[in-house]
């Protein structure tokens, strides 16, 4: 994984989406503080994990809302 992170104006609308997921779910969780003091980098993985299992189970129920 490289250590730099794509600049917002380089990200594709599908990767701004999921940043901001990523993000509202981090403040949901009560991390949002800790995220924009300390930076991604200096979560640990328990705490990332917990955000990309919220992630994932909501694009799963995104992807069932929509082929129904």
């Amino acid at each position: 994984m490289p250590k730099y992170k794509k600049k917002p104006e380089k990200m594709t609308p599908r990767e701004l989406e999921m940043e901001r997921m990523k993000i509202e779910i981090a403040d949901e969780l009560g991390l949002g503080d800790k995220v924009k003091e300390q930076g991604w980098e200096n979560m640990t993985a328990r705490e990332t994990g917990k955000i990309g299992g919220v992630m994932s189970r909501r694009l799963r129920k995104e992807n069932k809302v929509k082929s129904s």
